[in-house]
């Protein structure tokens, strides 16, 4: 789990609204930024210099430590539901961390919205560090939007595959439609009192995102309470619409493409090749949750079953990797199209996102297509050192 950071700027300064007229891709820029954020620097080191990478919004530790559980935290299940999210479950304990963001948000707290932001960062800081250093590239007035995004998608997800939740899936699913049922209430009247809905309806408000969208989202998350397979990679799509390709779509508006439509389609094969990846690194955790999402009718005809069962690579497991390895970066050669698409402003940020995530594929092929006995990562060196290039004046 990553800690809380040990440097954070002074209070926020105040709100900014009401950025200039609407931008070649529709979008009026009005209330874009929430508050004020004042860069302090964690220096590190690659190699020939130093770059100053991350900066925090005005809102102190131990303010921000107040809105977050202990990872210990107990279960509190019947509260949750009657705030509209689900914090139940001990901390989780895989791999990854020991936590999960349902686990340590406090809905108790009453945040203001810049506070609230605050917490979507931290979620993204814990939980997503490869989409987190990617967006220390963007402009710090659009930062604190993507951390909500990545805030509300976590937290729904976390609500059905938290590992360490002791709740039937009928009480799952029953937190994730209270969750959703929130959001479109508080989205409806513009504002909201959930630590991190706060944030999110702001951000969803500002860029005119079509709350549409979001249910695609939800959907698909719903899926993952009584879908265990896909037959075919269409089946899957189908799934990936509103798992991932949605999140592109959502994101568009944040990164200002010159022509928002022509982008859509390059928007949706980023987000299914990033989710691509994770299915393909995750497989080991995926089967702890009785899930497997490589198509069944490729699992055949490659015979990699046995391998699946076995939680060990084989001949016929690797080359069925390798046929989805090649076909998850088609995708990422189609998403290479767009960000030529997007304000130069915006490119950095997921050109680097792009980049550390299709070096996970290039990981697995490093670990000879053994996915069961560790998981494979991009070191935090690389992240870092992938936006240090991308800062380096005069990189493309």
């Amino acid at each position: 789990m990553t800690h809380l950071p040990s440097t954070l700027g002074p209070r926020f300064s105040g709100f900014s609204y009401r950025l200039g007229p609407r931008s070649s891709s529709g979008v009026t820029k009005e209330r874009l930024g929430c508050a004020s954020f004042r860069a302090r620097g964690v220096r590190v080191g690659f190699g020939r210099g130093v770059q100053v990478l991350e900066s925090h919004s005005i809102v102190g530790e131990k303010r921000v430590r107040s809105w977050l559980m202990s990872p210990s935290s107990p279960s509190a299940l019947a509260r949750v539901k009657a705030l509209g999210t689900s914090a139940a479950g001990k901390a989780r304990n895989v791999r990854r961390g020991p936590s999960s963001s349902t686990d340590i948000v406090r809905l108790d707290a009453r945040v203001t919205l810049d506070e609230s932001y605050a917490i979507c960062q931290e979620l993204n800081k814990r939980y997503g560090t490869t989409y987190y250093w990617s967006t220390h590239l963007l402009p710090q007035i659009k930062r604190h939007h993507v951390h909500a995004l990545y805030a509300l998608c976590r937290y729904a997800d976390d609500i059905v595959d938290d590992l360490g939740s002791t709740a039937t899936v009928a009480e799952r699913a029953d937190a994730l439609k209270t969750f959703g049922d929130r959001f479109f209430e508080d989205q409806a009247i513009g504002r909201s009192e959930h630590p991190v809905l706060k944030a999110v309806v702001h951000t969803v408000r500002s860029f005119d995102i079509d709350p549409s969208a979001v249910r695609r989202f939800l959907n698909s998350m719903t899926m993952d309470l009584s879908i265990a397979t896909y037959e075919t990679y269409a089946d899957l799509e189908v799934y990936m619409d509103g798992s991932a390709a949605v999140i592109g779509e959502m994101m568009l508006p944040i990164l200002e493409p010159v022509d928002i439509d022509l982008a859509r389609r390059h928007a949706r094969d980023l987000g299914n090749a990033f989710q691509l990846t994770n299915f393909l690194r995750d497989v080991h955790e995926d089967l702890d949750r009785m899930r497997t999402y490589i198509p069944q009718e490729d699992i055949r005809r490659f015979g990699a079953q046995p391998a699946l069962d076995a939680r060990a690579a084989n001949a016929e497991w690797r080359e069925l990797l390798r046929f989805e390895i090649a076909r998850c970066r088609e995708l990422y050669v189609s998403a290479d199209l767009g960000v030529a698409m997007l304000a130069p402003s915006s490119q950095r940020c997921i050109k680097a996102a792009r980049d550390l995530y299709g070096g996970i594929l290039s990981k697995i092929e490093e670990a000879n297509y053994d996915v069961f006995t560790t998981r494979v990562r991009v070191t935090t060196a690389r992240k870092l050192g992938m936006a240090a290039k991308l800062l380096t004046p005069g990189t493309k």
